[in-house]
């Protein structure tokens, strides 16, 4: 009998579909126990296909339920869970589905696909108490630049090169038009949720890349660095302002104090 550690791994090695040579000899109980290890591989599988199918529901509305449910299928058995959180699973189902050559005729399902992940994930964020502008009276304006802004935990920012959020919206509408055009266009979407809403919006490219690099951890002087190579008529003060006025900000982290928890 091998140690446990060993028989643990060979065990979830046969039921997410790698091989086990010697696990068959390891099982018993009446029937055949290699027959009960593949009833147990298919329910595995099944449970992370119908996982998968229950997150991406808008990306099944647009390529079709049947090779949607053959792509979960097939990704599950390429990418089985790392994590015992299954809430956790499927953030690299876009990339894997956008490869697949089924998928070629909608070139914008992967980005489209991404969409619905984050929404799915900031829907059940909840919204921390906010920072007000004037709480940072103390604080000298010389440090502003280096300051680090900790945003809610429901926001997240994305980008494409196709209109994923008049897509998004036919979908949540649940009135397809007889025709929809869908050309090639830069989006930069701001995306927030909590307490199971969400919303999303365009920003300007300056100002997305002034928030996603905050979102990202940069300083305020790096990300306003950042949105001024995207645009020289960046506004820093208006920017800084609004973050602040729409209670995006929960928290202001000072330079020596972000080292500090490193």
């Amino acid at each position: 009998m091998p140690p446990l550690v060993e028989l643990q791994s060979q065990l979830r090695s046969a039921v997410t579909g790698g091989d086990a040579p010697d696990l068959a000899s390891l099982l018993s109980g009446h029937g055949a126990p290699d027959r009960r290890l593949i009833i147990h591989r298919r329910h595995f599988e099944t449970s992370l296909v119908n996982a998968l199918l229950q997150k991406f529901p808008a990306a099944a509305w647009l390529v079709g339920t049947p090779l949607l449910t053959n792509a979960a299928l097939r990704f599950s058995r390429a990418h089985p869970p790392t994590a015992p959180c299954i809430a956790e699973y499927g953030e690299s189902f876009p990339g894997f589905l956008s490869m697949l050559p089924e998928a070629a005729r909608c070139p914008y399902i992967r980005s489209f696909s991404e969409l619905e992940w984050h929404l799915g994930q900031i829907a059940v964020a909840i919204d921390q108490p906010a920072v007000a502008l004037g709480d940072l009276a103390s604080i000298d304006i010389a440090q502003l630049p280096d300051l680090t802004l900790r945003l809610q935990p429901g926001l997240r920012y994305l980008k494409s090169d196709w209109p994923i959020d008049e897509l998004m919206t036919v979908f949540l509408s649940d009135a397809a038009p007889d025709c929809f055009a869908l050309n090639s266009t830069e989006c930069r979407l701001e995306l927030r949720g909590s307490r199971g809403e969400f919303s999303f919006s365009r920003l300007p490219s300056h100002n997305f890349a002034f928030r996603a690099s905050l979102a990202e951890g940069a300083t305020v002087g790096a990300a306003a660095q950042t949105a001024i190579a995207v645009d020289a008529t960046f506004d820093i003060a208006a920017a800084f302002s609004k973050l602040f006025s729409t209670g995006l900000v929960t928290a202001v982290v000072l330079a020596e104090e972000a080292s500090q928890c490193k």
